[in-house]
Order: C-alpha cells, then structure tokens, then sequence
C-alpha cells in the first residue's frame, strides 16, 4: 500500500461514488430496467439451484446476525448479477454500494469505499476481473479479516499499520470468470454461474414487467417475445417495451401473438431471436464467402463491425444455436445457417451432409 491510502485526494461523496448509496429500504434504481428488477429472492425467476443456494445462506447468516458470505455471480450479462445483488442487500436488510472494476484505478479509490461501509452492508463490484492488482492487495485482508492496511511514511521510517472495518459481504459480477486470479476467487464463499434461461421463465418474467409497465398483454403475446429472447431477460424486457410501442402506435394496444410478430418483424427480431447483424454476418459468410471457412478480421470488414464486437458480442449466440462453427482455417457456416437464411448451399459448401450414395473410406 502506498500514500494514496492516506490521501486518496478530495472526494466529493455524491460525485464521486454516486452508485455508492445506501438502500436501505431495496436496492438502487441501476438503470433503465430498476423498476422491472424483483427486490425479494421469491420474486426472481429461474436460476432454481442458485436460488436455493443463496436462500440458505442469507436465512443462516439471518439467524446468526452476521454478514453473509462474500458472493461471486459469473455469467453472460443480462442474466441478473446486478438484481441479485440488490436482493442480498435487500433481504438482509443493509446498504447496498455499487461500484465497477475499471473504476477502482487506485488502492485509494477501494479504500475510500470500504471505509464508508456500514455493519453488514453490501459492496457490489460489477466486472470484477478487471480490478488492478493494486487494488486486489487492499481487497484480500479487508475480505478475510476485515481490515485496512496503511503504510505510513516512507523508506526506512516507513510503517504499517491496519484499521478495523466493519463486517461486509462483498458481491462481485463477471462475465470473464476465467479472468480472476485465484486468489481472489478462493475468498469467496460462493461461486455460481448464471444459466440462459427457458422460455417458460422468461415468459413468466415479461408478464410480471408488462404487469408493472402496465401493458395488456395475451399469453400468446409474452410467449412469442420470449422465444425471441435468447434465453435473456435483459433482452426479453427489451423487447416488450419494443413491441408495448408497435402496439400502441400501430395495433390496439393489446400485445397479442400476431401483435408480437409483427412488432418484432419491424424491429428486425427474427423468428431465432437474430437481428440484423446476425443475418449479416451468416449472409456475408454464405453468399460472399461460400460458406467458409474465413478469417475473423476479413468476416469483420465484410459487415463493417470491429473484429472484437463480432467475436464478443454476435458470434457466441451464433454458436450457441448452432449457425456458426469456429475452427482453425476459421469461421464456417453450418447447414442450419443456410436453412435459416432459405440459402441452397453450393455443392463444395462445408460441413454439407456427404451424398448417401458416394462411396466410403471403408467401401
């Protein structure tokens, strides 16, 4: 530790930390999305076995009037990291402090947090894994001993010395769980990850926000939103509001199914949940590149979009519905890809089925 920990410099509480508020009465509004997030355990949908987890070791740390144990959520994002979150702080019943990773750039910067913690209080560090290792050596005694250490002058005069803080349960989101050293990993006393969700969940949570927005919905309606979804409730909300618009402006206002479809068909929502930079990536791959393989960064220029985005953001949900393959010569359209698109795959196309009657290696 160094001198910044004594001086992290002048800090303006509401400026500088304005997501580090206490909520005493359920989390802080986080976003678009605070209103439509559930508050309670028995209000969140899915996620079963993480749910019985958490209930018991929120119920035990209840019943002996201490923290709970410090929480590390993984997953893709918008699975519910940050509504979790809320939910520890609300069932506990104790403040809840939101910070990020990339914001903490100092020993100073955590230090001035962790010294604001109230008894029992929740900290809630969102992509965790990006913390500096600076920052993690302050972390590691406040997690396990929950104290402070300052170092005190300089050179040979220099001297240590530690500051209680008061008992906290640290919960920390990643996307990257890989990314965590494991050191910091092994203080947490439960690691989960977070699923995709069914569309039967995600159904039962676009009803429970159109509820809350108050838009008349069908059943049919929240189902074909769901489907959509890509086992996101992030998304699924996203595209009630959506299609809560097309009803509004160009249908009755009711969200029914051919309401949805149409809505979602405007906003360029296929019946696979893709949108337009999904079908532009598997059409530049099938029409222009015949099916692969091809490189990432040429597959990248082909659609305008940086390599990062399409390898981060597009290309995992295209795998996960088995549209694209990644193999060492690179990208390669599967048979789905071209059925979806209503492609006819030339004959040399990859991974096409081999003709019934063409001899085999062992004939």
């Amino acid at each position: 530790m160094r001198d910044e920990l004594l001086d992290p410099g002048p800090i303006d509480d509401d400026e500088a930390f304005p997501a580090a508020a206490e909520a005493p009465d359920g989390p802080v509004d986080l976003g678009d999305e605070g209103g439509l997030r559930p508050r309670r355990l028995d209000e969140f949908v899915g996620q079963a076995e993480l749910k019985d987890h958490l209930g018991i070791i929120l119920e035990a740390a209840r019943r002996r009037g201490q923290a709970a144990d410090h929480l590390l959520f993984a997953g893709p994002p918008g699975l519910g990291k940050t509504t979790l979150a809320g939910i520890v702080a609300t069932e506990m019943e104790v403040g809840l402090h939101v910070t990020s990773g990339p914001t903490l750039e100092r020993a100073g910067d955590l230090a001035a947090i962790l010294t604001r913690l109230g008894e029992g209080d929740v900290l809630f560090i969102d992509e965790i894994h990006r913390l500096s290792r600076a920052v993690e050596e302050v972390l590691y005694p406040a997690l396990e001993d929950f104290q402070l250490d300052i170092v005190l002058g300089k050179g040979p005069a220099a001297r240590s010395i530690r500051l209680d803080l008061p008992r906290f349960t640290l919960v920390g989101a990643t996307t990257r769980t890989g990314l965590i050293t494991g050191p910091l990993r092994d203080r947490f006393g439960l690691v989960a990850r977070l699923d995709f969700y069914t569309v039967e969940d995600l159904e039962a949570i676009v009803e429970r926000a159109a509820d809350i927005l108050g838009v008349p919905i069908a059943g049919t309606g929240a189902h074909e939103i769901a489907r959509r979804a890509r086992g996101t409730p992030r998304i699924a909300n996203r595209l009630l509001r959506r299609v809560r618009d097309f009803a509004e402006v160009k249908a009755n206002g009711v969200v029914d199914e051919e309401t949805a479809r149409a809505g979602l068909s405007l906003f360029g929502v296929d019946e696979r949940g893709l949108d337009k930079v999904d079908r532009a990536i598997l059409r530049a791959l099938c029409e222009r590149f015949g099916g692969g393989p091809v490189g990432l960064s040429t597959l990248a220029i082909g659609v305008s979009e940086p390599s990062e985005t399409v390898e981060d953001v597009y290309e995992p949900f295209l795998i996960q519905q088995g549209l694209l393959m990644r193999t060492p010569r690179g990208r390669v359209a599967t048979p789905a890809a071209w059925q979806h698109l209503g492609l006819v795959p030339p004959a040399g196309a990859p991974l096409m089925a081999a003709d019934d009657d063409a001899p085999s290696l062992f004939d």
